[in-house]
């Protein structure tokens, strides 16, 4: 039967609910124990997939095509096992359960009420993974803070999950912030005490306390939580800021976080932790012998978390590389013809990023026009490979109204179309090409010595697609189509003959890059854009 552990915040959010889940759940890994995690977000929102970046960063794609929170980009890059639609549930996902089940009168005419139809459903989703009998351990992160309105069915259904699992088949880690006043010199517990009092309140008594903190927690105040909190001293853990989030693992060995929640579940605590591969991955990360400046031509540009499985694939390619990746930012609106050259002159290599609508598109057409011409490397994601193939349309074929249908209904040329069975959708929210689809790649093409194989499978979010009407014309002049999809034909990637490193994918392959598995698109990318440099 599986354990359960469930990770809550309190005081503030954005503590790193999501870093600390992820890095329990690799120690637990490297001693050998199944692990998965799940997020439990309390928005009304069905999932993440129409939400601006700017609401909550980027929105990640699974396997299975789930459009969910960037937390779970964290899970799979730490502990490099695909999430699916079940590892993340919103309130607004089982609201609509819950009604539509009342519609179809499963609940025999009874009052519909938070106690116990929403709850029981949430308790329900909980333990899906758990029932699969696939591992050991599910650890779930709930979103917001403790006292959140929003997350209260969420903290009742986890006290009625805990009386029901008995104590040493779960616990609760709370996570909250010990603050440092710098006029008093301290740190503070107060903001602690009451977060763990307004837990209490919903009638859940955290096991662990995850302490963020600035400063080293000293010997009293570890005491001081212990005694206020009702905890051991040991299950009070100190998080402090560390320079990478890869860090995080093993602060948290030294804190023995693993080893305290293990005693708790009754689990062994025998083998030590396998980390010998994480510590070579952290020895290139901090060591690195040269360094690349790379440009990320986006629209979201002023919050980074809106590209936060890029930012963490170019740490990945980093460390490969032994390169230090200086990822700077480039809002796609403040460039134009005239500009481009001083806005991107300095940088070894360019990035134009993902994303929706016409904001930001001339910017995005004036960088690709740039380094297409002067040979500077050029990698294009989703709206990025969209881009190179209105650009290469407009500017070597002539075709001068060449256009994303998406942009312009009327163009002339819709070198990128919608798919027909696009056309008829009323509903945004989850009707794109979402998740892993196949593609094979042309042998003797830029992108098979990349990947050094013909059959790849990589994520898709979006709803555009190359118009193949065009294929042969720009084929004719330079640009190959050296990935296709085998089942419908559609264009995956695309690439410039003439050129040191000018690919671009439908694709998003940031989704899939991983600590162990570093994805080989963004491998090459940065060891073109140190080519570059050096030449």
């Amino acid at each position: 039967m599986s354990k359960y552990i469930f990770v809550t915040g309190g005081v503030t959010s954005s503590l790193g609910k999501g870093i600390i889940a992820a890095s329990l759940a690799k120690l637990l890994q490297a001693r050998g124990f199944k692990v998965t995690i799940q997020k439990f977000d309390p928005y009304i929102n069905i999932d993440p997939g129409t939400l601006n970046p700017y609401e909550h960063g980027e929105c990640y794609v699974t396997e299975d095509g789930a459009e969910t929170d960037l937390d779970l980009g964290h899970y799979e890059r730490f502990l490099n096992v695909p999430t699916s639609q079940a590892n993340n549930v919103t309130t607004g996902r089982i609201y609509q359960h819950v009604i539509e089940q009342e519609r179809a009168g499963a609940y025999l005419g009874k009052t519909v009420q938070v106690v116990p139809h929403i709850t029981d459903e949430i308790k329900r989703r909980m333990q899906l993974l758990g029932q699969t009998g696939e591992y050991d351990i599910v650890i779930t992160e709930l979103g917001g803070t403790v006292g959140d309105i929003e997350s209260l069915p969420f903290i009742e259904a986890v006290r009625q999950l805990r009386w029901e699992l008995g104590n040493s088949d779960s616990l609760v880690i709370h996570l909250t912030l010990v603050p440092y006043l710098a006029a008093a010199g301290e740190l503070k517990t107060k903001p602690t005490q009451h977060s763990v009092k307004t837990l209490l309140e919903y009638g859940i008594q955290p096991d662990i306390l995850v302490c963020r903190t600035e400063h080293k927690l000293t010997h009293e105040i570890r005491k001081k939580l212990a005694q206020f909190c009702n905890v051991n001293i040991n299950a009070v853990v100190e998080s402090i800021d560390a320079s990478t989030i890869y860090d995080v693992p093993l602060n948290m060995l030294k804190e023995q976080l693993d080893k305290t929640a293990l005693a708790k579940l009754k689990l062994s605590t025998k083998n030590e932790p396998d980390l010998d591969s994480w510590k070579t991955f952290l020895g290139k990360l901090k060591n690195p012998t040269n360094e690349v400046a790379i440009g990320l031509v986006g629209k979201y540009v002023e919050l980074p978390d809106a590209y936060k499985s890029i930012v963490e694939a170019f740490v990945h390619a980093g460390a490969v590389n032994e390169t230090k990746v200086k990822v700077q930012y480039v809002a796609a609106e403040s460039v134009n013809e005239e500009n481009v050259h001083e806005k991107l002159k300095d940088l070894d290599g360019v990035l134009v990023a993902p994303g929706f609508g016409e904001r930001g598109l001339d910017g995005k057409l004036a960088s690709i026009k740039y380094v297409r011409e002067n040979k500077i490397p050029f990698f294009g994601i989703c709206l990025g490979m969209q881009c190179s193939v209105i650009e290469f349309g407009r500017n070597v074929l002539g075709l001068t109204d060449a256009n994303s249908f998406e942009m312009n209904d009327k163009t002339a040329h819709p070198v990128i179309n919608l798919m027909e069975e696009q056309k008829s959708i009323k509903n945004m929210g989850g009707t794109m090409r979402l998740g892993a689809y196949d593609c094979e790649i042309k042998k003797g093409t830029k992108a098979h010595s990349i990947y050094g194989k013909t059959k790849i499978s990589e994520r898709h979010r979006h709803r555009y697609e190359f118009n193949n009407a065009y294929l042969k014309q720009y084929e004719e002049a330079g640009m190959i189509a050296s990935g296709i999809n085998p089942t419908t034909g559609l264009v995956e990637i695309v690439e410039l003959k003439n050129h040191p490193f000018f690919v671009a994918g439908q694709f998003h392959p940031e989704l899939k890059s991983t600590v162990a598995n570093p994805h080989p698109l963004f491998v090459s990318f940065v060891a073109a854009s140190l080519a570059n440099k050096k030449s």
